[in-house]
């Protein structure tokens, strides 16, 4: 019921959408709680804490998903395999550099046995895409400029969406 309170102040879906998205928005909330934490420390079960729109939580990194998903839609040109990927400002380097390291992440996951880590990792690619959008116009760029931020953003979410995954966490295209 709190997730269904959180998706419909910001949402326009029908009321099945958005009993389906508030669904995997409340699982998903609570399994982030659990899982950021490091398993040897404790925590607060807080719903106010869970199901907030910004800090480290599954619904801030699904709301990031679901951005990228809004200006995908919004596109009129999808980038095609040949586009080169442009690195001219340092929030589009942050982010790919960021992007680059999701195999590490999943990597020390497993090995340590840690979800918290991959967790951390998330929160961190989605504060690398606000840095992003608060400095790189998508839709309004340049043609090849779009076309690389497209792209960009493309991969961002195929990070998010399979970490979210990995988690066992949904990642929702629209809230």
């Amino acid at each position: 019921d709190r997730a269904a309170a959180v998706v419909a102040e910001r949402s326009e879906l029908s009321p099945e959408e958005q009993a389906e998205v508030a669904r995997t928005v409340g699982i998903g909330a609570v399994k982030y709680a659990d899982l950021s934490n490091d398993r040897e420390k404790d925590y607060l079960f807080a719903w106010d804490r869970m199901l907030a729109m910004d800090g480290n939580t599954a619904v801030y990194l699904q709301y990031a998903n679901t951005r990228i998903q809004s200006i995908l839609r919004k596109a009129t040109v999808t980038p095609g395999a040949d586009t080169q990927v442009l690195l001219n400002e340092p929030a589009e380097r942050a982010l790919a550099l960021r992007l680059a390291q999701f195999p590490a992440a999943v990597q020390s996951t497993v090995e340590t046995y840690s979800p918290h880590k991959l967790t951390t990792y998330l929160y961190d690619t989605a504060s690398s895409l606000t840095a992003f959008y608060e400095s790189c116009p998508v839709l309004k760029a340049e043609p090849d400029v779009q076309a690389s931020r497209l792209l960009l953003i493309t991969l961002a979410s195929r990070v998010l969406t399979k970490g979210l995954e990995l988690l066992g966490i949904g990642a929702p295209a629209r809230m």
